[in-house]
């Protein structure tokens, strides 16, 4: 019957069927060749990617990977000597993260974030003998899960984010990325005091060790390893809390809403620190010694409070905006440190920033942001050591900071680029410090102290 059929069909459509069977025959015959040919070729090239790929463990839960790299040139006077560094800029410093979900059920979910903070060089850290103060190795900023609910809220377990953290840092502008109004430290905080009219001057006190928490503004709080909790959203509030290990905490309040074309943000946290004092982390308290992280002669324990807050305003359509931020702490073992008896130093620090600008589709490229700023910083008593070597002490012999004041005032301009997710910007802010010195009980002011300039211009891109 075959031959009958093929003998009743053209010639052509017999040869077209010789010819599939024979190339069907022949490609069968290739892919079944795993010497050399184009199919080899392609398994091997498969193989590779795949040992090469990065891939999520199950496909259950998402995976992101994201990160930004901001760096800056800094230019800076200290009233002796003007240099310039390449740095990272410490205010929203090089990191890169990754993150994922999966959804549990229609109200839960469950999440995950890792990331690593980078720098080639520490804006707040540089001084006068090292341009990069930094080890180049990764920190970790966040290692952490949790739990979200449309119903119940947010929980957060490991080192990560929380109520306190950035609560003096309420940002409607995009600033914080460039120069964070709350953050004195930032840019230049690791130069060195120079005594007025010093030509030369010893490796002595870093101008950040006059604020009380090294830098940090008081009511500021910190990343730390805790299990924190929010609330959901109702109308725009919010409520927050943190608890970490051996007995520090706080709890807080947001607010981010709009009226009409006035976008609003604010926030207001409390904080508690009374761990003891054999613990490495004080969890944003400066109970212990500032130059070793020993404990403290004659003090137990830890005993610290803070209050901060801050709020933000913008209005959309003439791109005026405010920001204003304060803050106060209590360290109630300021008192207890021998060289403070029989005084009446003062257990209080305090600050308060105002920033505010305008942001305008002045460009095609993107906004672009004017803004100024202005700081002041007064504190008490600090348990850090100010060398007697050092020109600013007028003890000729070690002393500790009886009180300090650091004041500072600055103009910017920030150009997003919306086609990179970029921002250039530049910066310059203007430091003044004063300085009263304690030993034996015996209180008197610092040498007068030269100005700090600085000048930091540069871009962040994200990714």
């Amino acid at each position: 019957m075959l031959n009958g059929e093929l003998r009743r069909r053209p010639v052509w459509t017999v040869s077209l069927l010789v010819g599939g069977f024979f190339l069907a025959g022949s490609i069968t015959a290739e892919a079944a060749d795993f010497g050399g040919n184009c199919c080899a070729d392609l398994e091997e090239r498969i193989a590779e990617l795949e040992a090469t790929t990065a891939r999520k463990g199950n496909r259950k839960v998402s995976l992101s990977v994201y990160g930004k790299a901001n760096l800056a040139v800094m230019f800076w006077d200290d009233g002796v000597e003007d240099n310039a560094y390449v740095v990272t800029n410490d205010s929203s410093r090089t990191r890169i993260g990754f993150k994922g979900k999966a959804k549990i059920s229609s109200d839960w979910s469950a999440y995950y974030k890792m990331e690593l903070g980078l720098r080639s060089g520490n804006s707040k850290r540089s001084n006068q003998f090292d341009p990069t103060a930094s080890n180049r190795a990764p920190d970790l900023r966040h290692s952490e899960w949790g739990l979200k609910s449309k119903t119940w809220g947010n929980f957060g377990v490991g080192l990560q984010k929380n109520i306190t953290k950035d609560i003096t840092n309420m940002n409607l502008a995009g600033t914080g990325d460039v120069g964070k109004y709350s953050d004195a430290e930032n840019s230049g905080g690791g130069f060195f005091l120079v005594a007025k009219g010093q030509s030369a001057f010893a490796d002595g006190t870093q101008w950040r060790r006059l604020i009380a928490r090294t830098g940090t503004a008081p009511g500021e709080g910190e990343r730390i390893s805790a299990v924190t909790y929010y609330t959901p959203s109702w109308h725009g509030f919010q409520i927050g809390a943190v608890w970490g290990g051996d007995d520090a905490g706080g709890i807080g309040a947001l607010y981010k809403n709009k009226f009409g074309s006035v976008k609003v943000k604010a926030g207001i946290a409390y904080q508690q620190n009374t761990s003891n004092q054999d613990r490495s982390d004080l969890h944003g308290c400066p109970g212990r010694n500032a130059d070793s992280g020993s404990p403290i002669p004659n003090v137990s324990d830890t005993d610290c409070d803070a209050v901060g807050g801050s709020i933000a305003i913008m209005d959309t359509h003439s791109g005026l905006y405010a920001q204003f931020a304060a803050g106060k702490m209590w360290d109630d073992t300021v008192s207890a440190q021998s060289n403070f008896v029989g005084t009446n130093v003062d257990d209080e620090y305090t600050f308060w920033v105002i920033e505010a600008g305008i942001q305008r589709n002045w460009h095609p490229l993107g906004a672009t942001t004017l803004f100024g700023q202005y700081y002041k910083y007064e504190g008490g008593g600090i348990n850090q050591t100010v060398v007697g070597g050092d020109p600013i002490n007028t003890f000729g012999e070690d002393a500790k900071i009886f009180s300090s004041d650091v004041t500072f005032w600055g103009l910017g301009i920030m150009q997003k680029i919306d086609a990179a997710q970029m921002k250039l910007y530049s910066f310059y802010r203007h430091y003044d410090f004063d300085l009263t010195l304690a030993r034996d009980s015996v209180v008197q002011a610092s040498a007068p102290l030269e100005d700090f300039d600085v000048i930091m211009s540069g871009a962040v891109i994200y990714f």
